[in-house]
Formats: C-alpha cells, sequence, structure tokens
C-alpha cells in the first residue's frame, strides 16, 4: 500500500498519557520505525499524566527536553497529553506538521465513558481540533495475564488501519469531521479481527476511602485498578498535608456494563479490535432533547408570570 504523501514519507507524531518512558509508547515508536515507512516524531509528556482528559497547561509555560528515541526525534514535556499534541502539531519544535498523530499505546482500555477521563483519548481530541487527523489506541491490561510484549502485538495489530488513514489522507478522502479510538483486547495474540462499533455506556463505579497517609490503599493505575502491593513509598505525586487536613483514596467498587450490542467496551470483550469514531461535541440522546424541548419553554413561563414559581 503506497502512503507517501505528496512524493514523501507520512510524518506520524506519537503522544500517550502514560509519559515517554511507558512501554506502549516505545512499543509502538519500534514498530512504526522498523517499518521503514515512515518519518517518526514523539511529543509526549515528561512523566505519568493518566487520566487527565482533555486539561491544558495554561498559568506557566511547558519545559520542552530534546530526548533519545531511536529511529525518531522525540521531546519530553511537562505538560498534558493535549499539551504535546498541541505543540507537537504547532510548528514550535518540529518543522513540520504531522500527517497523522496517534496516542498510545495505552496501557488499559478506554471505552465507553471512561472516553470522558482519558488522557489518551484526549491527545488524539486536540490533534483533531487543530485539524490534523488522529487516532487513540488502547490495549486492554489484564495483570497476570498480559505482558510487554503485547504492546509489540497491538502495534502491529493496527499497522493497516494507520496504513489505510494515510491512504485516504493522500487522495484527500478522509472524513474531517471524526477521529478514531482504536481498543485492542488482552488476548490481541488472538484477536477476532477489526469491528466497527460505538462508544458504549460502561464504566467504573467509584468511591472514596479515608486512609491514614499519602501510601495507604496502593496507588491507582492507569488500568482503573488498584496496585495494593508496592514494595516500599510509590513512585508518584502525594500531597504534603498538615493534622487539620483529612486524606481521602479514590477506588473502584464495582463495573456497570454494556447491554447493547456494537458498543465498544462489549466487543472488546468478545475480543475484537474495535475502532470508534468520535466526534467533539457531546450531545445528548433523542428523548432527552425532546423532554426539554417542551420543558424550557413552560420554564420560561413560569418565570414571566407574577409568581415566579412553577407548580
Amino acid at each position: 500500500m503506497d502512503t507517501n504523501i505528496n512524493g514523501c514519507r507520512p510524518t506520524i507524531l506519537v503522544t500517550n498519557d502514560d509519559g515517554i518512558d511507558a512501554p506502549g509508547l516505545r512499543a509502538l515508536v519500534r514498530v512504526l520505525v522498523s517499518a521503514d515507512r515512515y518519518i517518526v516524531q514523539v511529543c509526549a509528556p515528561d512523566s505519568e499524566k493518566s487520566a487527565v482528559s482533555h486539561s491544558i497547561t495554561w498559568l506557566h509555560p511547558l519545559s520542552v527536553k530534546q530526548v533519545q528515541i531511536q529511529g525518531a526525534t522525540a521531546f519530553a514535556v511537562s505538560g498534558t497529553p493535549a499539551d504535546c499534541a498541541s505543540i507537537g502539531v504547532s510548528k514550535a519544535i518540529f518543522p513540520s506538521i504531522a500527517d497523522l498523530v496517534i496516542s498510545g499505546i495505552n496501557m488499559g482500555s478506554n471505552c465507553g465513558y471512561h472516553i470522558v477521563f482519558s488522557g489518551t483519548v484526549g491527545g488524539a481530541r486536540e490533534a483533531f481540533f487543530n485539524g490534523v487527523p488522529s487516532i487513540s489506541v488502547s490495549y486492554d491490561w489484564v495483570a497476570g495475564k498480559s505482558n510487554i510484549n503485547d504492546f509489540t502485538l497491538s502495534a502491529e495489530a493496527i499497522l493497516p488501519i494507520i496504513d489505510a488513514v494515510l491512504v485516504e489522507i493522500k487522495n484527500q478522502t478522509y472524513p474531517q469531521r471524526c477521529f478514531l479510538n482504536i481498543d485492542l483486547p488482552t488476548s490481541v495474540a488472538n484477536h477476532k479481527g477489526y469491528k466497527l462499533t460505538k462508544q458504549g455506556k460502561s464504566i467504573f463505579k467509584m468511591g472514596w476511602r479515608e486512609v491514614s497517609s499519602d501510601f495507604q490503599g496502593g496507588k491507582m493505575l492507569s488500568t482503573m485498578t488498584m496496585e495494593t502491593y508496592l514494595e516500599g513509598p510509590a513512585e508518584y505525586d502525594s500531597p504534603t498535608v498538615s493534622a487539620d487536613y483529612r486524606l481521602f483514596r479514590r477506588e473502584v467498587r464495582g463495573t456497570e456494563l454494556d447491554k447493547e450490542d456494537d458498543t465498544d467496551h462489549r466487543s472488546l470483550r468478545e475480543g475484537f479490535i474495535t475502532v470508534t469514531p468520535l466526534g467533539a461535541i457531546s450531545q445528548a440522546e433523542i428523548d432527552s432533547q425532546a423532554y426539554f424541548r417542551d420543558w424550557l419553554p413552560r420554564v420560561a413561563q413560569c418565570f414571566s408570570s407574577s409568581a415566579f414559581r412553577c407548580p
């Protein structure tokens, strides 16, 4: 498949939310470099930024440091995934704008309502905001079943999609009103193929637990699971608080799963590589629109009356 754009190799910018040293990003970059048909740029957070959604740095400058990643031009950035995608396609640090931005490969799936929390998806969405085609990629990591090589298998499994997208970009036929969110199943070596899905409503139900120290209760991983057996202090930012404050740690208390067919999480659990087109606009479902279409005029009528009170 000829992916050359304007007679040149296409440029792919890679970012993520697990940090520039994360095994998912490194595996993706190795596979892209080994394919020997892309110019590979990397612009990723200098530390883990999981679950930061689409947050951006506003009040202070970003620090940017060039790092060595074989076969790629790479920079570590002090900001969020959205910051990295934004500065990466701005020509501030790279001489040209990438043809395609890939955010990932994330350690842990990003399906259903968790797409809202995802820094991985936030990086792809920011590229989309800037008019650059983008893909967010996540692997459904499960402790005890998954291993680091699964990231390499995941990167290899999505190469046909990457090449196909680049061909559409070259032909100027790629849709400009969406970006793609891809999730790969835990048993990626035995996946059932690609499946077009829609964003579902699956979500982990969260709660809060009071703890007596910064380290009690383990660390919440980017997979939305808890690492409870830590040897020594955890390597993550933790607040220093006085005795006047109480400490609470977030914890997973249950899961609400999709019941509809063709949703991302359900299809992922069935072993498919899910491909979900996403947009930037979050619209309510049709029945909600219909309800408020009738409701809002009644509110206006109530408050225009002398009673200023609805029955």
